[in-house]
């Protein structure tokens, strides 16, 4: 199947490359057996996610795909609780776009797109913002944002949508606020250090982390600073970061120091803070507590991932924990229902009951281009609940969906390149941007 053909339409997948035999349907069908033998986790000093035995992944139940014309900012709206989005049962490509500049040895990409209005916005690797018709895939604006002092080969940060303006963080210390429609800059606002992540806007206020692990609480009007807000220090970080959630008048910002801090949003007073720091490191790179996956709010609670290996849900009017589980990531949690899907550190993506943190089920996913040889790390970004499909894509160069309901794997595509950053949808549409600065749409 090439790139240009039907998107995801079912097909054999051999137990070798993806751990799961062919299937006949999008919506479910029949189940194929267990493979026989003991599961045994790929990685050294590792243990590989398990249901929990009480649980029967076969009581699944979503709510209804519901239209959603946006995806205003980094993990879709503000609070990033998206719950089931609605899109056509079978995905073709529709248009593919360059944005500018790819990643490469010294540039990566680290936002998604988002869009807004009928447009679709994204930031390339070098900083620069483009505005794209969201039905045509006409380019209809660029504008740079790297200041004139500057080099090139700074770490772009990501782009948020509110009331006409694309609020962006930047690498350059800089939070800048453009036109939605002609791209033109209507202020700046130095921060003091570079911000990585993409802001949240809510209310008329932008809120951005910077790398000196400082929430800035911005004027979406002027720029002007309203308060702000400091984590601990952290030396050692993850490429890239999180953007904080808000909603019900608070704002969840995450810190690479693990630390996850509840604010009052009109003038910061802090109401909480916890630690996702896990106490069963087991490397250094486990040791990193960095929280890179965007936090959700989602009636009242507040859940969240690090990469050091914790998972929680907490009560977002008192902080306290309803429910921990030793589970790391650094990709973002989704939520839909009574559910909650998340990808693991292991690359294992995972269905959790949303009230207890209990594995329904988990779907290991290919951690090497040469299994054999344990060469070329493959890493997954995503997951995306898209009418009755989770849908995740990979540094391997393939997007992969699969039911919500089992795990069954349902079909793959080819994607132009490797994709480092999650798909997003919106207006009956999935985007995806490779890390050869190409954007393809399907619907």
């Amino acid at each position: 199947m090439t790139f240009k053909h039907a998107f995801f339409r079912i097909l054999a997948i051999t137990t070798v490359a993806l751990g799961a035999s062919a299937c006949d349907t999008w919506m479910g069908g029949t189940e194929a057996p267990p493979l026989p033998g003991d599961r045994i986790s790929v990685l050294r000093h590792e243990t590989a996610l398990q249901p929990d035995p009480d649980m029967d992944a076969s009581s699944i139940r979503l709510p209804a795909p519901s239209p959603t014309p946006d995806w205003p900012q980094s993990g879709g709206y503000a609070n990033h609780a998206m719950h089931h989005v609605a899109a056509s049962a079978n995905l073709s490509e529709v248009w593919s776009e360059d944005i500018g500049s790819g990643a490469s040895s010294g540039q990566r990409l680290t936002s998604s797109p988002i869009v807004a209005d009928g447009r679709i916005f994204v930031v390339d690797a070098a900083s620069d913002v483009t505005a794209f018709d969201a039905k045509t895939g006409k380019k209809l604006w660029t504008t740079e944002l790297t200041p004139d002092e500057e080099d090139d080969g700074h770490i772009a940060g990501g782009i948020a949508f509110e009331n006409g303006r694309i609020f962006a963080g930047t690498g350059f210390a800089q939070v800048v606020a453009l036109d939605a429609v002609t791209g033109q800059i209507v202020w700046r606002k130095n921060v003091g250090a570079p911000v990585r992540s993409a802001p949240t806007v809510r209310g008329g206020r932008v809120f951005a982390v910077s790398l000196d692990n400082k929430l800035h609480a911005l004027s979406a009007a002027d720029g002007n600073q309203l308060w702000t807000h400091s984590g601990s220090a952290e030396t050692a970080m993850l490429l890239g970061g999180a953007s904080p959630a808000v909603d019900n008048g608070v704002v969840v910002v995450p810190y690479t120091s693990g630390e996850l801090a509840a604010l009052k949003v009109e003038n910061g007073r802090q109401l909480w803070i916890d630690s996702l720091t896990s106490r069963r490191r087991t490397d250094a790179t486990a040791a990193l507590a960095h929280i890179r996956a965007n936090p959700v709010i989602d009636r009242g609670r507040v859940f969240a991932i690090s990469h050091s290996g914790l998972m929680v849900s907490i009560d977002l009017r008192t902080g306290l924990r309803i429910w921990e589980k030793n589970i790391g990531g650094h990709q973002s949690i989704w939520v839909a229902g009574d559910y909650i899907f998340t990808l693991t550190g292991n690359e294992e993506l995972a269905a959790l009951e949303r009230d207890t943190g209990r594995v329904m089920w988990v779907r290991s996913l290919p951690r090497w281009d040469n299994p054999e040889a344990r060469e070329g790390v493959i890493v997954w970004t995503g997951p995306l609940l898209v009418s009755d499909r989770l849908i995740v894509s990979s540094s391997s160069g393939i997007a992969v969906a699969v039911s919500p309901y089992s795990g069954r794997i349902l079909g793959s595509e080819d994607m132009p390149d490797s994709v480092s950053v999650p798909p997003i949808v919106a207006g009956d549409t999935v985007y995806f941007l490779a890390d050869d600065a190409t954007l393809a749409a399907y619907r």
